[in-house]
């Protein structure tokens, strides 16, 4: 009892969470597509709008140089959202994609998310991790 004051009193116990992390990975994509430029520019630009959310920039694109034998390099974009972000790391030669898409937003359309990126770059298997984020954040501004 004494704990549900105090997290009253101090703004913690939202029963709610900040937000969803949603990570993709996918597997034996069509290499073209994983290194193509304005294939992974279209997406981050797109996808924003199409799960409702707005871009605080235009994605930023750059190819990636190989790191090292693991790390052959590929392309990697970030976008800025009005809830977070959204990258896209391509690993062409082995025909592979790293996604992050993070919002704050309370809700997520994850399978439109997921069935778009598969759809994009012909992933045949997707590996998928949806996070609830900051499941104690407070339910008010503490200062």
């Amino acid at each position: 009892m004494l704990k549900n004051l105090l997290n009253k009193i101090s703004g913690i116990g939202n029963k709610g969470h900040f937000g969803i992390h949603l990570t993709i990975d996918g597997y034996r994509g069509d290499p073209v597509k994983l290194n193509n430029l304005e294939l992974v520019f279209r997406c981050l630009h797109d996808l924003p709008e199409l799960v409702g959310m707005k871009k605080l920039s235009e994605p930023l694109i750059v190819e990636a140089p190989p790191v090292n034998e693991k790390d052959s390099g590929g392309i990697s974009g970030f976008v800025m959202i009005n809830t977070s972000h959204i990258s896209c790391h391509t690993f062409p030669k082995r025909k592979f994609v790293s996604i992050d898409v993070y919002t704050c937003k309370e809700e997520l359309d994850e399978n439109f998310v997921i069935n778009y990126f598969k759809e994009v770059f012909s992933l045949e298997e997707v590996e998928v991790h949806s996070i609830k984020r900051g499941t104690k954040y407070p339910c008010k501004d503490l200062i």
